[in-house]
């Protein structure tokens, strides 16, 4: 099929890979052109233009950085003829952001769904990714095999928004689990408590997530780099969930002091690191 991925950054590049590698015939777009470069060696086509790259396309993906970026590429560079063209945004944005996105894209007969990912760099690569569908039950049917490139398993949550909204939701566990693991990884080290101890005990209980052995090393080490999903990223779906749980009535007092602290990480000059280094503002750290 030919394919086109606008948005090549740390996950848009790992899928180029697995669609290239899957024998698709693939088209990337990227605004920093340099980042898209090392994939025409791998077969792909370099775009000139998000418009260039549409038109090639009998899908596009669009894995950006935010709904504005999305709006700008779609609606405000220049006239894109989308008529007949089906467009999958796979990035986290909010639900009312998604909802408004298929609204202008219907009036120009363009078919439009979510499928945000849960996952990370080698889960793309590796098609392990779990794939969140919001779109009709008829779209979700007749798409299923080719989101099959990216995970075994892509699941039909609703009509667009109702991903989305679901996305926004995982991610507020990221960052609650980074916050307090941090936090409690502290507590032990302060009190010089054997961390193999720590860990052991975790892994038998109810309290137990995997992240933490994924971010373990990150933590003892006090080292960041090679992020699969940088704090800055982080900080930006934060503010999207924040949004979320406002317009919707709920306690915001918890996740606003999340955000105090992952905004202090950014300020700190963490914004590119792995995320997990919040771990070095809970505990004070240089």
């Amino acid at each position: 099929m030919k394919v086109s991925l606008i948005g090549v950054g740390l996950m848009g590049y790992a899928m180029a890979e697995r669609l290239i590698a899957s024998g698709h015939q693939l088209t990337v777009f990227n605004r920093s052109t340099s980042k898209a470069e090392p994939l025409k060696e791998l077969g792909a086509t370099i775009a000139v233009s998000a418009k260039d790259a549409i038109q090639e396309a009998s899908v596009v993906i669009l894995m950006v950085s935010d709904a504005r970026a999305i709006e700008q590429l779609l609606f405000t560079d220049g006239q894109v003829n989308l008529s007949g063209q089906t467009i999958i945004q796979m990035g986290t944005i909010a639900p009312s952001e998604s909802i408004e996105i298929q609204k202008k894209l219907f009036k120009q007969d363009c078919h439009y769904f979510e499928c945000p990912v849960l996952g990370s760099r080698n889960e793309a690569r590796e098609g392990r990714l779990i794939l969140l569908v919001g779109s009709s039950k008829e779209k979700f049917e007749r798409w299923l095999d080719f989101l099959k490139v990216f995970g075994p398993s892509p699941r039909w949550i609703g009509d667009v928004g109702k991903a989305a909204a679901l996305k926004l939701a995982l991610n507020q566990l990221i960052a609650a689990h980074a916050l307090s693991f941090s936090l409690s990884l502290g507590i032990i080290e302060k009190n010089e408590v054997d961390v193999d101890t720590f860990m052991t005990i975790l892994r038998e209980s109810a309290l137990y997530a995997p992240m933490y052995d994924k971010k373990l090393s990150n933590w003892m080490k006090q080292s960041y780099e090679n992020p699969n999903f940088p704090t800055k990223h982080l900080l930006k779906d934060v503010d999207l969930i924040l949004d979320e749980v406002n317009n919707k009535g709920l306690s915001n007092e918890i996740l606003q002091a999340m955000r105090n602290v992952i905004e202090q990480s950014v300020n700190e000059g963490l914004g590119d690191k792995d995320y997990s280094s919040v771990f070095q503002i809970i505990n004070r750290l240089k």
